[in-house]
């Protein structure tokens, strides 16, 4: 029997500005977001969406794209009387950054807006837009003012990628601060929104059983995987300029890592949690040239079939070049140099076109002494893991050994198996209600900061210049609808290691 989660407090009255309201994102993810809070009544009591783009539309017509696109993405059944009461309150702004007074047009609305809504003046600018319209778009937010906090608050949602490599990730953090300070930031990053991701803290640090065996004493290495049964579609021209590594590792895969490793933080605030996840990621050992090729590993699919889809070879994929040397599929060891989690070994893995969508983490425990056995028919002992499964379903998983019926001393790895959905009543969600309900009330706990983000292109930065000066060399391939590269088997067999079978 499950206890029913504590009411939340609504969020003060605010307008929500959305850049690149007509595209995939702001369809797929964001309005299906604020449907949901609106349905569970976690929207302010005095709430308005501003839709911006380049292209001029009137507001029913876009009212009546978000429509469709709410029918067709929504989480849950819709609900025509509470789409239309959120629609309602949805206008429409033409504006670019390259025509600075369609800002002077987007701040007057927003004045008038205010005014007639009695939102307060509070404002939460979103920006799913491209990367490349991130430092643009801001620097006419500050130009204009609209970012100024004088009695009432200004935040920016910033999504993934942040930056391309450690120098464009400083740059764009140097430009942002010096628009706005660092509490108006709110750098977005999906995984942080799925309970199983937020679990991780409790489950640590709110068992007994877990914290004193979380560490080099007891943990023999930690896999953290993420594997998509998608190939790269119609975006090959914007993945042939990003790859694997720079696309998933220095966000969503070491936010999984530094939720696991850090140390336990002095209060469940965002400025003690943020700082011990930053500290895991500015501890990882700075591989050599030579070190950073040979605990990694990098790889192309190529044409193959997953269910009834056949994918073609990734340099054969539009907008992709055809002697390109983006990686589609990359795993990484890391070491983290701190007391501990000294010569424990993270192995990290992710990549497209796979044979299994799936993202986990996988904590190995160091084997149990057969000693004690001998003489019996016992002459092996199964690995003990605990798995924190994300995708595609919720769970927790803890695998151990024990006797078998009979009168033999014969033993065998059994599962404990906790699944969200079984325990908790909660509906479909998207995984963004809770980061937007965060955005609207302030707690930036589950977003990174300016340091953390550093910290992570600093990480992966030895890899990408080490893959540059090799180029084409060291490129494996895989076909699609497999398990991935052979080599990345390697990269732990030669530590008398194995990857985690997935059941």
């Amino acid at each position: 029997m499950t206890k029913d989660p504590q009411p939340k407090r609504k969020p003060e009255n605010c307008a929500f500005v959305i850049f690149g309201v007509t595209g995939d994102l702001t369809h797929r993810l964001v309005m299906p977001s604020l449907y949901n809070l609106a349905a569970e009544h976690l929207l302010p009591e005095k709430f308005c969406v501003v839709g911006v783009a380049r292209r001029a539309q009137s507001d029913d017509e876009l009212r009546d794209g978000l429509m469709k696109g709410l029918k067709q993405f929504a989480t849950r059944p819709v609900d025509d009387d509470i789409a239309t009461r959120l629609l309602e309150c949805v206008t429409f702004v033409e504006a670019d950054p390259k025509d600075p007074p369609s800002f002077d047009r987007l701040r007057e609305h927003l004045d008038t807006l205010e005014c007639a809504q009695d939102t307060g003046g509070n404002r939460l600018f979103y920006l799913a837009t491209p990367p490349a319209a991130f430092a643009p778009t801001a620097r006419e937010l500050g130009r204009t003012g609209m970012m100024k906090e004088n009695g009432a608050w200004r935040r920016l949602v910033i999504e993934k990628p942040f930056g391309t490599d450690l120098a464009s990730a400083k740059a764009l953090n140097a430009e942002l601060l010096k628009i706005m300070d660092e509490h108006q930031i709110y750098r977005i990053d999906h995984y942080l929104g799925k309970e199983t991701v937020q679990n991780i803290l409790v489950l640590r640090f709110a068992n007994g059983m877990f914290e004193p065996i979380w560490n080099r004493n007891h943990i023999d290495h930690i896999q953290i995987t993420v594997e998509e049964k998608l190939g790269v579609g119609h975006r090959g021209g914007f993945y042939d300029a990003t790859g694997a590594l720079r696309d998933m590792v220095p966000n969503h895969l070491f936010q999984l890592m530094s939720l696991v490793a850090m140390e336990p933080p002095a209060r469940f605030d965002a400025h003690s949690v943020r700082s011990e996840k930053a500290e895991v990621l500015t501890s990882i050992q700075q591989p050599s040239r030579e070190e950073a090729l040979r605990n990694s590993v990098r790889a192309q699919y190529l044409a193959g079939r997953i269910g009834d889809e056949d994918i073609p070879d990734y340099r054969k994929t539009e907008g992709v070049k055809p002697d390109s040397t983006t990686e589609t599929f990359v795993a990484l060891k890391l070491m983290i140099d701190n007391w501990r989690w000294a010569g424990v070994p993270f192995y990290l893995r992710t990549g497209k076109a796979l044979g299994h969508k799936r993202t986990e983490v996988a904590i190995k425990f160091k084997q149990a002494p057969l000693s004690m056995f001998s003489g019996t028919t016992v002459d092996r002992l199964s690995q003990n893991f605990l798995t924190i499964g994300i995708a595609p379903t919720e769970t927790i998983e803890l695998q151990f050994n024990a006797k078998i019926p009979g009168p033999s001393i014969t033993i065998d790895g059994v599962e404990m198996k906790f699944r969200y959905g079984d325990y908790f009543r909660a509906d479909p969600s998207t995984g963004y209600e809770t980061l937007i309900y965060d955005c609207m009330i302030g707690d930036n706990i589950l977003f990174q900061r300016a340091d953390g983000i550093e910290a992570g292109w600093a990480a992966v930065q030895p890899f990408l210049d080490a893959w540059k000066t090799e180029g084409s060399n060291g490129i494996e391939t895989y076909e699609a609808g497999s398990d991935g590269p052979a080599c990345a088997d390697e990269l732990l067999r030669r530590d008398g290691r194995s990857w985690r079978k997935f059941s």
